[in-house]
C-alpha cells in the first residue's frame, strides 16, 4: 500500500472515530446544564469516553498526516459529519432521512473532486519557531475575536472549535515529520517543544470550544467545525509548507466545484440535524385550574349596522313583568 492509500485509510477510521466522540459529546450536552463547569464534567463517565474517541481520532490523524499532505488529509474530516448522521440518527431511534441522504451523497462527492486534485507526495517541509509562534498567535487572537459575547454563541464556538483543531493538525504534521526525519535538526529542540506545547493547547481548547457548541445541538455547529478545520489546515499548507493542488487550472475548477458541492452537502445535512435536534413542539395542554375564557352566542349574530359605538357599552335586556 503506497502512502496516499495508507493517508487516506487512516483518515477514515480517524473520522469514524470523531464522529462517535461528537455524537457523545453532543448527548452529553443535552443532559448537562450550560452552567456547568468543567470540572464537574470530569466526573462524568460519559466526557471521558468522548475524550478517549477524539485521542483515538487523533492518533490516526497523526498517523495520515504523517503519509499524506495537509490538502489530502484534513478535507477527509468533512467524512465525521457524513458518519455521524446514521450514528445520531441511530442514538435518537429514528432513520435517516431524504435530506440527509443528499447531504451525504453531495459531500461524498464533493470530497471525491478534492482528493483527485490534492497532492499525493508525502509531507517533508516543516514551520520554523518563528512560523509556529506567528501561526499560535494569529489563532489565539482569532478565537478571542469569536468567544466575545454576542448572537449566535454556539456558531461562533464552533468555529473556533474547527480552527483550532485544524491549526493543531498543521503543527501536528510539524511535529511528526521533524521527528521522524531526523536530518531536519536535532530530536529535542525549543522548536519541537514549543509546537507540542501549542498541539497540546489548541487540541485541548478545540474539544472543550466543541462541547461548548454541541449544548445546542448537533447539526450546524459539527457543520461549521468540519468546514473551518480542513480550511485553516489547508491555508498553513498552502501558505507556509509549499503545497500545492496539481493539475493546473483544470484541476482549480474541479477543486471549486467540489468545495461547492461539499459546501452543499454539509449545509443539507445541518439543516436535516437542526430539524431533528429540534423538532416542532406540541401544543401545550391547558394547565388544570387555569381559567380559559369562553364565549357562547345565543341567538343570531348582531348586524354590523346596528352595533354600538366603540366604548359604548351594551344596555341589559329588558325583563318582561309579569
Amino acid at each position: 500500500m503506497n502512502a496516499t492509500l495508507l493517508a487516506v485509510a487512516l483518515s477514515l477510521v480517524s473520522a469514524g472515530a470523531y464522529a462517535a466522540a461528537a455524537v457523545a459529546q453532543s448527548r452529553l450536552a443535552g443532559r448537562t446544564d450550560p452552567s456547568t463547569g468543567v470540572l464537574r464534567l470530569l466526573g462524568r463517565g460519559a466526557w471521558w469516553s468522548a475524550v478517549g474517541l477524539n485521542a483515538g481520532g487523533a492518533l490516526l490523524h497523526v498517523a495520515a498526516l504523517n503519509f499524506g499532505p495537509l490538502t489530502l488529509v484534513q478535507p477527509l474530516g468533512a467524512l465525521t459529519l457524513v458518519v455521524a448522521v446514521p450514528l445520531g440518527a441511530r442514538a435518537a431511534g429514528r432513520r435517516v432521512g431524504r435530506t440527509e441522504w443528499r447531504g451525504t451523497a453531495l459531500t461524498l462527492l464533493g470530497l471525491g473532486a478534492l482528493l483527485l486534485t490534492a497532492g499525493g507526495s508525502a509531507p517533508h517541509e516543516t514551520l520554523s519557531l518563528p512560523e509556529a509562534l506567528g501561526v499560535g498567535a494569529a489563532t489565539m487572537a482569532v478565537v478571542a475575536g469569536l468567544g466575545r459575547p454576542g448572537a449566535r454563541p454556539g456558531l461562533r464556538h464552533a468555529a473556533a472549535s474547527g480552527i483550532t483543531s485544524g491549526v493543531a493538525s498543521a503543527l501536528t504534521q510539524t511535529l511528526t515529520v521533524a521527528v521522524t526525519d531526523h536530518s531536519g535538526g536535532p530530536l529535542f529542540s525549543w522548536r519541537l517543544l514549543t509546537v507540542a506545547l501549542l498541539v497540546s493547547a489548541f487540541a485541548m481548547g478545540g474539544l472543550l470550544l466543541s462541547q461548548t457548541a454541541y449544548r445546542g445541538g448537533l447539526g450546524a455547529p459539527l457543520a461549521v467545525v468540519t468546514l473551518a478545520n480542513p480550511v485553516a489546515a489547508a491555508a498553513i499548507g498552502l501558505a507556509l509548507l509549499g503545497e500545492r493542488l496539481q493539475g493546473g487550472p483544470v484541476s482549480l475548477v474541479l477543486a471549486l466545484l467540489g468545495t461547492a458541492a461539499a459546501v452543499r452537502g454539509v449545509v443539507l445535512l445541518s439543516r436535516a440535524q437542526a430539524r431533528n435536534t429540534h423538532p416542532a413542539a406540541p401544543p401545550e395542554a391547558p394547565v388544570p385550574g387555569d381559567r380559559v375564557p369562553s364565549r357562547v352566542v345565543i341567538g343570531s349574530p348582531r348586524r354590523a349596522d346596528t352595533a354600538p359605538p366603540a366604548g359604548v357599552p351594551e344596555p341589559l335586556p329588558a325583563h318582561a313583568s309579569g
